[in-house]
């Protein structure tokens, strides 16, 4: 398979509360193209100040890996600042949170697997 970038899926969405709206460049479209394993393979895009908001995983733990720009990360509590290269990661039962913080966006791939 090969899918060109104009035929994947791109929304923005509100997420969690935070303040403005991600823009997710879907790499896979969701759990039957991840052999059941999993629900999100996304790019994903926060501007200056847009966040994903302080959210609770339940059955499923997620990995962000940075490409670009700064985030201020909520890792249960314990904020850090992210940078290009760093790698996140919440398991089950866990909760995280996302900031932008650089002027510009920060891009990363966020991967939701299932436990």
């Amino acid at each position: 398979m090969v899918r060109h970038y104009d035929e994947r899926i791109h929304e923005r969405k509100q997420m969690f509360g935070g303040q403005g709206e991600a823009l997710f460049h879907r790499v896979l479209n969701g759990p039957d193209e991840m052999f059941g394993k999993g629900r999100v393979f996304s790019h994903v895009v926060l501007e200056k100040g847009t966040e994903i908001g302080w959210h609770i995983h339940h059955g499923d733990g997620e990995t962000y890996l940075i490409l670009k720009g700064l985030g201020l990360y909520n890792d249960n509590g314990i904020t850090r600042e992210v940078r290009p290269g760093d790698v996140t990661f919440v398991d089950d039962g866990e909760g995280h949170s996302m900031k932008c913080i650089s002027d510009e966006p920060l891009e990363m791939i966020a991967l939701v697997l299932y436990k």
